[in-house]
């Protein structure tokens, strides 16, 4: 195994990103039953409503640099939220920052 490749599982990866669109909606059905995609999309002045179907169904990710903007608008803490989607998103970073505790 070469130690200068980044080996990515591509299920388990898909997985992780649709996982991480089932939380997002959740998150935004939960601050709000009445918060549709297109209300979040206008909220995060998206161009495209369809960016946030994108990211609930695991096709797209949340981009880094607007992670805050999307906790703010779903009304959570954003250091949670950026925590979580991490988790989600590079689960080897994750892991590395937060191991458990035995």
């Amino acid at each position: 195994m070469a130690y200068t490749k980044y080996r990515v599982d591509k299920v388990a990866a898909r997985k992780k990103r649709i996982e991480a669109g089932e939380y997002i909606k959740r998150l935004r059905l939960a601050h709000d039953p009445k918060l549709t995609q297109r209300a979040l999309a206008d909220k995060l002045k998206l161009s495209y409503y369809t960016f946030i179907s994108q990211v609930e169904t695991g096709t797209a990710r949340v981009p880094p640099e607007n992670l805050v903007g999307w906790a703010k608008a779903l009304g959570v803490d954003p250091q949670e939220f950026a925590k979580k989607l991490l988790s989600y998103y590079d689960p080897h970073t994750y892991k590395a920052l937060f191991p458990r505790k035995r």
